[in-house]
């Protein structure tokens, strides 16, 4: 099988949530410039469409569609769009989240609650909804974005450490279940990477500086750093990886 082939993602869709900034944005891109369809999946159709625009150079189809991922008729919803415009979903990139940050003693229910909901019970539902049809047909891609704080405890992020240590728990169990139907499931842990998400940790220079000087690479990342790795996760070229996750986190997890 040639380079060209095992790369190759024309006449295929993929669903990417959190689509419209960050790392989502950048799996869109990647994606697209393969060659397949993608379903964008946000809040705000505002930025969605804004995402879309950015790839209509591409020669892709497209489609956005709002969704709130800590509401499973509103997933039903979505997975039925995405079908009627293209027919089965081949690619699930399961990359929404949010943090609320606090100190363990004081964190809300209502922060732990909305958390979990749309980092970890969402993603389930998610892939749980798209999974299905994939057995069905005996082939299909599931990407699941955990993180470094799949693997530590991290610092008054404790909903989101639980729920990113729950997507790595749920990539693992669904590999050992969906391989033998020909499922690829797996997930990337990216590192410290300049996005929204990170906003409150690169504004305060003291952290900011300690967590770099952590980075073996020398630099936080940025998303186009994370486009190879999920090129590689989508396409043919990963057909015998299942149940890894894969850290992209320059170095962070070796040192």
């Amino acid at each position: 099988m040639t380079i060209s082939t095992l790369f190759d993602l024309h006449g295929a869709t993929a669903l990417v949530t959190g689509a419209s900034r960050g790392l989502g944005a950048a799996a869109t891109e990647i994606l697209a410039e393969a060659g397949a369809n993608v379903v964008l999946i946000g809040r705000e159709m505002e930025t969605l469409r804004a995402q879309e625009k950015r790839l209509s150079a591409r020669g892709v189809g497209t489609l956005p569609v709002v969704c709130d991922m800590g509401r499973q008729d509103d997933i039903t919803r979505a997975v039925a769009e995405s079908r009627e415009r293209f027919g089965a979903i081949d690619i699930l990139v399961n990359n929404a989240g949010i943090i609320r940050r606090g100190a363990a003693e004081s964190y809300t229910m209502e922060d732990w609650n909305e958390v979990i909901g749309v980092n970890l019970t969402g993603p389930f539902m998610l892939a749980q909804e798209v999974g299905r049809e994939m057995i069905a047909r005996g082939r299909g891609k599931i990407i699941n974005i955990a993180s470094l704080l799949s693997f530590s405890g991290g610092l008054n992020v404790i909903g989101y450490t639980a729920s990113k240590s729950g997507v790595a728990g749920i990539t693992r169990a669904m590999a050992n279940e969906w391989a033998r139907h020909g499922v690829n499931v797996n997930g990337i842990a990216p590192g410290y990477f300049r996005t929204e998400a990170t906003a409150a940790l690169q504004q305060n220079p003291e952290r900011y500086n300690a967590l770099l000087a952590r980075i073996p690479a020398g630099r936080w990342g940025e998303p186009d750093d994370l486009k190879g790795t999920i090129l590689f996760l989508a396409s043919r070229a990963s057909d015998y990886v299942n149940g890894a996750i894969i850290p992209v986190d320059g170095g962070w997890m070796a040192a």
